[in-house]
């Protein structure tokens, strides 16, 4: 009842389901494994940034070229910069401790001739110059937690464009390319203790360390190689019950005789 599967098509068929199901099913306990790396990153991220920021005044800055570039090693770490403080910005929709405020940021140019930007606090409310303090005259030295460009869209920051003068969506050389005439460091600063008047931005994880969209596209590609594989196992059970009922009713003679199945041909006149 079963010789259709020693058939070559049968073959062929069986071939691919043996090949098909493993191949699904290691897929998806890879992209599950990336999945479970990125929380466990994320969860790591966390406890390093909460712990720097604890013990960030504790910690031993040190100079800011030596931190660079930034990545998940040194995002976080404190770190130190000479110059004069210039053109200052404002950072709006950006929360803390659940309130809804901005960061007053302020363009530190170094005595390398580069602009640093410098979050030097948060306030409570819509953005407004008024209510931000003017940085400190002369020279001066900032400590704080190092950060890495912000991207738009990402990690809470806004992507909203058509800001008014004056204020960024997202701290990072690439906004502010246009806006100052310095060259800009690829990186940021949050005070560790911040300018009187401000609350303290505290330093954030590192990117790609984070539960987003990423993650969950791996999470989401796991459930779709685990139905791939269920969908192979299901299409070969409905191939081969068809052809076993086919195979049965052709033993039992219950199927049409090929001639009576076929039209009668039209008589020659």
């Amino acid at each position: 009842m079963y010789r259709f599967l020693l058939t070559p098509r049968w073959w062929g068929i069986n071939v691919f389901v043996v090949l098909a199901v493993p191949v699904c099913i290691f897929m998806g306990s890879w992209q599950l494994g990336r999945f479970e790396d990125r929380v466990q990153d994320h969860e790591s991220a966390k406890a390093q940034a909460h712990e720097r920021s604890t013990d960030g005044r504790r910690a031993e800055a040190r100079p800011l070229d030596a931190l660079l570039p930034v990545d998940q090693d040194t995002s976080g770490e404190q770190a130190t910069a000479t110059g004069r403080y210039g053109r200052q910005l404002l950072v709006p929709d950006r929360e803390l401790d659940d309130k809804r405020g901005f960061y007053v940021l302020t363009l530190l140019r170094t005595d390398e001739g580069k602009s640093l930007p410098v979050v030097r606090g948060w306030l409570p409310g819509d953005a407004s110059a008024a209510k931000a303090p003017a940085a400190p005259k002369g020279e001066v030295t900032v400590t704080g937690a190092l950060q890495a460009s912000e991207s738009p869209g990402s990690n809470g920051v806004s992507a909203a464009g058509g800001l008014p003068r004056g204020q960024l969506g997202a701290i990072s050389s690439a906004s502010l390319v246009n806006l100052v005439r310095d060259d800009v460091y690829d990186a940021w600063v949050t005070l560790t203790e911040a300018d009187p008047g401000m609350k303290t931005v505290p330093a954030a994880a590192p990117s790609n360390t984070g539960l987003d969209l990423k993650a969950f596209q791996n999470l989401g590609y796991t459930g779709e190689w685990f139905v791939f594989a269920g969908f192979v196992v299901f299409m070969w059970f409905r191939l081969f019950r068809r052809e076993a009922e086919v195979a049965r009713d052709a033993r039992l003679g219950l199927l049409p005789d090929a001639a009576h199945a076929a039209p009668e041909a039209a008589p020659k006149p």
